[in-house]
């Protein structure tokens, strides 16, 4: 198989599991929804979405963004995940080829995906993503070479210690919550699969993140400091840049701190 076969194979595949994300992303946030049952249909006419209405991508493109059935605009968060997921999994395979690592990190960015869209939905991160995420970023790092068992436990620990120490100062002098303990989980699942190194650019990278998407939030509701903005999409987009961009990353904090010294 041709170099580039195997490439297209690896962002179709990408897709397809994108499409599956929709529904968890759609479907998690609701009690009691399974992501099963019943099967695919339009959220505004109910009945059933064939298979060739169903393909990542192209079916969006066939139907012009809208329902076959009752013509009702189709969300563009759909082909966004479905393409998000193809360019991470075809990205995973040029970084790491298809040896043991691209599987693990197609379930963290998988994971990661669903989190972003639902905490810019919702303004949650469900413990049901995040909680067993710590678990499996902690077992796998026993076989993860990218990790040792000892990075992803102090990953876990001061993931969630930071974020919790913060919560606790920003309630001591403001009586407000400003960091929901979603984010705290988050950071301790990212630090798990990523490994403590990781934490400082997380933090940071985010906080810029933030800082630069929020002003137009900010600026628009006229709450200032009181505007509510989803943290997780920052902490995931930060996380992903470090698992993509690490040795880049590493070399310029080596050389900054070099230079300041």
């Amino acid at each position: 198989m041709t170099e580039n076969m195997l490439s297209f194979f690896v962002a179709l595949f990408g897709a397809l599991v994108g499409s599956f994300l929709n529904v968890v992303i759609v479907r998690l946030p609701e009690e009691g929804a399974s992501l099963v049952f019943p099967a695919s249909h339009c959220p505004a006419c109910k009945k059933n979405i064939s298979w060739y209405d169903n393909i990542p991508l192209l079916s969006f493109l066939f139907l012009r963004g809208r329902c076959r059935q009752c013509g009702v605009r189709i969300s563009w968060r759909y082909p966004l995940v479905e393409a998000a997921m193809a360019i991470l999994s075809l990205a995973l395979y040029q970084h790491f080829g298809l040896g043991l690592l691209y599987p693990i990190y197609f379930l963290f960015c998988a994971t990661l995906l669903v989190v972003i869209f639902i905490d810019i939905q919702h303004q949650i991160i469900p413990d049901l993503i995040s909680l067993p995420g710590i678990a499996l970023g902690f077992v796998l790092s026993w076989v993860n070479p990218f990790l040792t068992w000892q990075d992803a436990s102090l990953g876990i620990l001061l993931g969630a210690g930071s974020f919790y120490l913060v919560i606790c100062f920003y309630y001591l002098f403001t009586r407000r919550q400003g960091m929901g303990f979603g984010d705290v989980n988050l950071l301790a699942m990212i630090g798990a699969f990523l490994g403590w190194q990781a934490l400082p650019f997380v933090i940071f990278g985010s906080s810029v993140l933030g800082v630069l998407v929020g002003i137009w939030p900010m600026l628009k509701q006229g709450k200032g400091g009181k505007t509510v903005i989803p943290y997780g999409p920052f902490l995931a987009s930060a996380a992903l840049l470090y698992l993509f961009f690490r040795q880049d990353i590493l070399l310029f904090f080596v050389r900054f701190i070099l230079k300041a010294n």
